[in-house]
C-alpha cells in the first residue's frame, strides 16, 4: 500500500503543469507558443528570464518533492526511485493536460538531485559544456540525461540506481524526439537565435 501511494503521489507532483500554469498566469496557452512545450526553455522563448525561472524551480522542486515522499513512505532507496520514476512519468503524460508533458529535464535534475547531489551537479556540468560549445539546449539536455547512468556506475551506484539512470535518459532522450530530427536536419533552435521552432 505505501508502495501505490509512493507511486501516486510521485505521479500527481510530476503532473503538476507549472509551465502551463505560469502561461496561463500571463494569458497564454504555452502550448502554442515557441516549441509548444510546456518546460523552462520554451517558457524563457516565450515569456521571459523570471517565468523561466519560476518554471525550473517548481518543476525540479516537484521532482525532488516526489523523491522524498516516496522515501517517506516506501523507505530510503526503493522509495527514492520509485517517487522519481512516478514523478517523470507524470511530468512526461500528466493528467491535467489530458497527457500530453514536458520533456522532464527539469523534472529529471530535481529528482537526480533529491537522490545523490554529486549525480545531479557532474549532469549539470555535461550540460553547461555541451551548451557552451554547441549553444543547443536540446543537445545539451539530451546529452546531460543520457550521462546520468554512467555518473550513478562511476560512483558506485549500479543496480538499481544505473537502471533508474537509464530509464531516466530513455525517457527523456524520447521525448527530445522532434528535437533530434531537427538537430539531424540543422533546423534545430539555438541560443541566440530569434527563429522558434516545432
Amino acid at each position: 500500500m505505501r508502495i501505490i501511494l509512493a507511486l501516486l503521489i510521485g505521479y500527481l507532483l510530476g503532473s503538476f503543469p507549472t509551465g502551463y500554469l505560469l502561461g496561463k498566469l500571463k494569458g497564454i496557452d504555452i502550448r502554442q507558443e515557441g516549441s509548444g512545450n510546456i518546460g523552462a526553455t520554451n517558457v524563457w522563448r516565450s515569456l521571459g528570464p523570471l517565468p523561466a525561472f519560476l518554471a525550473l524551480l517548481g518543476d525540479a522542486a516537484k521532482g525532488a518533492l516526489a523523491v522524498v515522499a516516496g522515501r517517506w513512505l516506501a523507505g530510503p532507496g526503493v522509495g527514492d526511485l520509485l517517487g522519481g520514476l512516478a514523478a517523470l512519468t507524470g511530468h512526461g503524460w500528466s493528467v491535467f493536460l489530458r497527457l500530453q508533458g514536458g520533456k522532464m529535464i527539469a523534472t529529471g535534475l530535481g529528482v537526480v538531485l533529491a537522490i545523490d547531489p554529486r549525480v545531479a551537479g557532474l549532469a549539470f556540468l555535461v550540460w553547461g559544456l555541451v551548451l557552451a560549445v554547441g549553444r543547443y539546449v536540446s543537445l545539451s539536455s539530451i546529452l546531460a540525461a543520457a550521462s546520468v547512468p554512467v555518473w550513478f556506475l562511476l560512483l558506485g551506484r549500479g543496480g538499481w540506481y544505473a537502471a533508474f539512470g537509464t530509464a531516466l535518459a530513455v525517457l527523456a532522450i524520447y521525448k527530445h524526439r522532434s528535437n533530434l530530427e531537427r538537430l539531424l536536419k540543422g533546423s534545430e533552435f539555438r541560443v541566440g537565435s530569434r527563429r522558434n521552432t516545432r
